[in-house]
C-alpha cells in the first residue's frame, strides 16, 4: 500500500510528519487531525476547509468528499470527543469499584481533566451549543447521554445515592477545574503550573468533604 507524508502545523508552528495512507480513510483521519490542529492554536474561528486543505496538501474540493462543510468536521469532532470522555470515565469507574467515595470521586476528576487537558480545542466546542446543530446531529447528543451515564455511574458509586444534585455536583466540580485549566484568569499560572493546581484540587479533602451532605 502507498503511504505518503503529509505536513501538520503543530501548535507552536512546526511542522510535523504525519505518515499516513492514501486510501479514504487515511485522508479522512488526516482531515480530522489538522482540524484538531487548528482548533488548538486558534480555536473555531482558525478552521475552514480551504486551511485543511491547504495544510493537507489536497485540493481545496477533496475536503468535501468526507464532509459537507466546516460544522460536519466540528461534529465529527465533538462526537469523538464525547466518546473519548465515555471511555475515560468508564475506565475510572472500572478501575475503582468497590473504592472508597473520596478514592472514586478522585478518579472521576482525573478522568475528566485528562480528557480535556488532551483534546482542548475539541473539548472547549463540546458544550457550546452555538458551533453545531444537536438537532440536526442526534449522534451528538447520543455520544453526550452516554458520557454523562459514566459520570452518573461515578457519581453513585462515589455517594451512595441516585440524586440527581449528586451526579450535577460531581460534574460542576470535575468541569470546572477543568474549564480553570484550560482558560483560567491568569492568577492560576499558565501551561504545567495551572495543570498542577488542578490536580492538587482534586487531591484535596475539602470537595470530598463538602459532599458528604448529599447522602
Amino acid at each position: 500500500m502507498w503511504v505518503d507524508t503529509v505536513k501538520l502545523w503543530s501548535s507552536v508552528g512546526y511542522t510535523v510528519d504525519m505518515t499516513r495512507s492514501t486510501t479514504p480513510d487515511g485522508l479522512r483521519e488526516a482531515i480530522l487531525t489538522i482540524s484538531r490542529n487548528l482548533l488548538n492554536e486558534g480555536g473555531p474561528a482558525s478552521l475552514s476547509m480551504r486551511e485543511v486543505a491547504r495544510r493537507a496538501g489536497c485540493t481545496h474540493q477533496a475536503p468535501y468528499h468526507y464532509f459537507q462543510g466546516r460544522e460536519a468536521i466540528l461534529v465529527a469532532l465533538v462526537e469523538e470527543g464525547y466518546r473519548r470522555l465515555e471511555e475515560a470515565l468508564a475506565q475510572a469507574r472500572r478501575a475503582n469499584e468497590g473504592a472508597a467515595p473520596d478514592v472514586i470521586t478522585r478518579a472521576a476528576g482525573c478522568a475528566y481533566l485528562t480528557c480535556a487537558l488532551a483534546n482542548p480545542g475539541v473539548f472547549r466546542i463540546m458544550f457550546r451549543s452555538d458551533m453545531y446543530d444537536s438537532d440536526a446531529h442526534p449522534q451528538v447528543r447520543t455520544a453526550s447521554l452516554a458520557a454523562r451515564a459514566q459520570l452518573r455511574s461515578l457519581a453513585r458509586l462515589a455517594y451512595g445515592t441516585d440524586d440527581p444534585r449528586a451526579e450535577l455536583t460531581l460534574w460542576a466540580y470535575v468541569h470546572g477545574l477543568a474549564t480553570l485549566a484550560l482558560d483560567g484568569p491568569p492568577a492560576l499560572g499558565v501551561g504545567e503550573q495551572v495543570r498542577r493546581c488542578a490536580l492538587e484540587a482534586i487531591d484535596a479533602p475539602y470537595f470530598v468533604d463538602g459532599l458528604r451532605g448529599v447522602r
